[in-house]
């Protein structure tokens, strides 16, 4: 299968090659040509398959120049660090489910790509017989940093550094992060939000003196944020995987469609369940859920994307994003995959801090997806209640999840069965878990992930308490306009 850029669609390239490269050379992001479907016959095989089997499988869909072999041991490789179940399925209800995407080495659900990015990413060297070492640079709202620099750590031939905004991720999740071992690995905070994180790391990648001065020190760059399609494919995998278990347990029948509902700041999780839905999965709704950073909602529903709007800074800062970059894979399927007109909306987004589609494009979207948003105190209001019907703990992002799928049954009463797609253990957030629960306020990140435990019984990972003794690595702040600098110094 062959790949072409969002911007231009003279291009095409192999998937090995779109994993390695992150991003076209233009800015476009890379998609396949065509989006391979699932047959009842792969349906009958994959219900048989454990979660690795099914990963190496999907990914084979697109993945075609490797074999199933070749693929199910990169599976194995991430997956078999997960435990029993790398994503299990929660019945709460007759009509709502929760799929934990959080039970892997980092505790997000960014470890169902970033465990496996790395293998794919050799797989795909090898297979072009590229030399080079890799710099991996990531941008990160609080998850994907951590993830990225676990899955990379000590990986031959390869550097990954991670910036994220110095005051806009949770206390554990920064943390994680700057206590990171490896002897590959870098970590900066930046002065600004997330926006100003990834719009500096992608001028870099496009910067041809950055470009130039890393391949003088044998060095290419690739990304790990989800505009690598090594990044998302894997994801495409958890909501295929979903819709068999609860096959295969009976809880839907063949055929029978079902939500997703998934919070959303980057537009890449959701995007991939865009993807499960085109190969043929029963999807009936994609609903969108936003915290007050709210673009995406409007989006959907105006038609306009407009980024001249208060930034906020609330407890599910992984959604503190006003520039949502997968969208872009997007508007170029509902642009009937026309390069020219994507690149000029971004463009425009960039230039003028706006961009509309048309009232077709809205109308398409419309019947893939309900968008919604949660403010705070939807957000707290929504675990507390949660917890008390359920005694079942939200983190923050799976809050507001749970909370416009309330409101979407309020404007759908006779709405299909949702899986809600949760996305990290409340531990990584456990003051404002707890304050959320019990109304109590522990200033203390550690005391209050044991007052958590007593509280709720969920088991306490020895990865967030061992955090409180782990020796600080990286502490140095810059400003965005020191990004290049970095870069080619920690590539020397």
């Amino acid at each position: 299968m062959l790949y072409t850029s969002t911007r231009d669609k003279t291009k095409k390239i192999s998937g090995a090659s779109a994993i390695v490269s992150g991003i076209s050379d233009e800015g476009g992001l890379f998609v396949p040509q065509s989006i391979p479907k699932l047959s009842g016959g792969d349906i009958k095989k994959l219900l048989e398959m454990d979660y690795c089997e099914r990963a190496a499988y999907i990914m084979n869909l697109y993945l075609t120049e490797f074999s199933f072999e070749q693929l199910l041991a990169c599976a194995k490789k991430a997956y078999l660090q997960f435990g029993e179940d790398a994503a299990p399925i929660v019945k709460i209800d007759k009509k709502l489910f929760m799929l934990e995407l959080w039970h892997g080495p980092t505790l997000a659900f960014k470890d169902m790509a970033l465990t496996v990015l790395p293998h794919l990413l050799s797989l795909s060297k090898q297979h072009l017989n590229i030399k080079d070492k890799t710099l991996i640079l990531v941008a990160t709202s609080g998850d994907t940093g951590k993830a990225a620099l676990e899955g990379f750590k000590d990986v031959d031939d390869t550097k990954i550094c991670v910036f994220y905004p110095s005051d806009g991720v949770s206390n554990m999740q920064k943390l994680q992060m700057i206590t990171q071992e490896g002897k590959n690995v870098n970590v900066f905070g930046i002065k600004g939000n997330f926006d100003d994180c990834q719009n500096s790391v992608k001028q870099t990648f496009n910067d041809s003196k950055v470009i130039e001065n890393l391949k003088s020190k044998g060095y290419s760059m690739s990304s790990a944020n989800s505009i690598n399609w090594g990044r998302l494919l894997p994801q495409i995998v958890y909501y295929i995987s979903a819709y068999l278990d609860m096959l295969g347990e009976e809880q839907i029948s063949e055929g029978e469609k079902i939500n997703f509902c998934v919070p959303t700041g980057n537009f890449g999780n959701i995007l991939a369940g865009y993807y499960a839905k085109q190969m043929g999965l029963p999807i009936d709704k994609l609903i969108c859920a936003s915290n007050s950073n709210n673009v995406l909602t409007d989006f959907f529903r105006k038609g306009e994307y407009n980024i001249k709007r208060p930034f906020f800074k609330t407890i599910s800062p992984s959604m503190d994003i006003l520039i949502s970059s997968n969208l872009e894979r997007l508007l170029f399927y509902l642009s009937e995959q026309d390069d020219k007109l994507t690149s000029e909306r971004i463009n425009a987004l960039y230039s003028e801090g706006r961009y509309h589609i048309t009232d077709e494009e809205r109308g398409k979207a419309k019947q893939l997806f309900y968008a919604n948003y949660s403010d705070e105190d939807d957000s707290i209001e929504t675990i507390q209640d949660f917890f008390d019907e359920y005694s079942y703990p939200l983190d923050p992002h799976t809050g507001v999840a749970v909370s416009v799928y309330n409101k979407y049954k309020k404007d759908y009463e006779k709405s299909a069965k949702t899986v809600i797609i949760s996305t990290a253990s409340p531990y990584k957030f456990p003051q404002d878990v707890l304050f959320s629960i019990t109304g109590d306020y522990c200033g203390d990140s550690f005391r209050s992930a044991k007052k958590l435990y007593k509280k709720t019984a969920l088991d306490l990972p020895e990865k967030i308490m061992e955090l409180k003794t782990k020796p600080q690595r990286f502490k140095q702040i810059i400003s965005t306009d020191e990004v290049n600098e970095t870069v080619l110094k920690f590539a020397d």
